[in-house]
């Protein structure tokens, strides 16, 4: 790690300097694919330029630095609109998984894939049958000597079809200690992926089927049975600095409706913005929270629930202040505004967010 303290602010304008030097500017194919393959472009450049080794530990290709450098790297990126959120997120999700968890050696050599881009990760942990409720989770993994033999459906597993990795949940044992955690490559005889078109008509979700899929014992993130925890500890980090990605991207959505709004109204305008800040300001306290070492745990709900209500009133504001062009205009205000439905779904429904804060939290009890 470096010895001296970094200053943050410095961080950003030399970055800023950068990015400003090289032109990243996405092609004009707006496919999924497209965008995946300018992540890996824009990821493969940061990463060569030293940007994306930031925050990082040394031991797994990083140059150190507190992980606030990381944040400020995806903001910069995503605001900029050079890489879209979604694949970024997975970055920041699995890498600090892997680097907990996996074998010293095996994150060693793995991780620097996924910071360069060379690789795109995927994670199986959601069932047809227990999406929000991962603790009944039914893909089953049985040891086979030096194998585990896994059988099983995930669904909703985001980018699997541009994926070379997984970070899979199984079950071993009955009970929260009885799932376990892998890291497989989807190369695997026995996997097969399907492809979900979703109503915004984008195949970023998957299915993805296992059939007498053998997985290395070496593969093994932790120790029999850690699989739950792996899971909690892999939450807060979807919810910090993926967050603050989105939270970029959001904002560079609100600057584009106020440049097309015709006609503008202050209060609605006034409204979206006021979401997007509160909630901005809730994801900073996250993120030095992060930074400076605290372990988040159920707190985060309440970065869930605040996100998931400033993207559908941004998204809200944009169906009252531009009429007429989500229904009868073909431009990326359409499938976004269908996506933002989902925003009180995935990751954890706003239900149970709002549960796991009552009851955790302000300790309401269960009724």
């Amino acid at each position: 790690m470096t010895s001296a303290p970094v200053d943050v602010g410095q961080f950003r304008a030399d970055l800023c300097a950068w990015l400003d030097e090289h032109d990243l500017t996405p092609g004009p194919d707006l496919s999924l694919q497209g965008h995946m393959r300018q992540f890996g472009r824009v990821s493969e450049a940061l990463f060569d330029a030293g940007w994306m080794r930031y925050g990082w530990p040394v031991e797994v290709g990083g140059l150190g630095g507190p992980a606030l450098l990381r944040a400020v790297v995806g903001e910069e990126v995503v605001g900029r609109r050079l890489a879209e959120p979604g694949p970024y997120s997975m970055l920041e999700v699995l890498a600090p998984t892997m680097i907990d968890y996996a074998p010293t050696e095996l994150a060693a050599e793995m991780v620097p894939l996924l910071l360069s881009g060379r690789e795109q990760w995927c994670q199986g942990f959601s069932e047809p049958g227990s999406g929000s409720d991962l603790a009944s989770l039914t893909t089953r993994a049985v040891q086979d000597g030096d194998n585990w033999i896994v059988n099983g459906q995930k669904v909703w597993t985001s980018f699997a079809q541009y994926s070379s990795r997984c970070i899979l949940l199984t079950r071993t044992a009955p009970g929260h200690d009885g799932i376990t955690a892998f890291f497989v490559d989807m190369d695997t005889p026995g996997i097969t992926v399907r492809p979900l078109r979703t109503m915004h008509d984008v195949d970023e979700f998957c299915e993805v089927y296992f059939d007498d899929v053998p997985i290395p014992s070496r593969r093994m993130l932790g120790r029999p049975g850690d699989g739950w925890r792996l899971a909690m500890d892999l939450l807060p980090f979807e919810r910090s600095t993926c967050f603050w990605q989105r939270i970029a991207y959001l904002y560079s959505r609100f600057d584009a409706l106020i440049e097309q709004a015709v006609e503008r109204d202050d209060t609605s305008l006034g409204a979206a913005y006021l979401a997007l800040h509160t909630l901005r300001c809730r994801s900073r306290v996250t993120q030095h929270r992060l930074a400076g070492g605290t372990r988040l745990g159920p707190d985060t709900s309440i970065d869930k629930v605040l996100l998931a209500g400033a993207e559908q009133k941004l998204y809200d504001t944009v169906r009252d202040l531009l009429p007429g062009t989500l229904e009868l205009d073909d431009t990326a205000w359409r499938p976004e505004y269908l996506y933002s439905r989902a925003a009180t779904i995935y990751g954890g429904t706003a239900e149970i967010q709002r549960n796991i804060i009552a009851r955790r939290l302000l300790d309401l009890g269960k009724e």
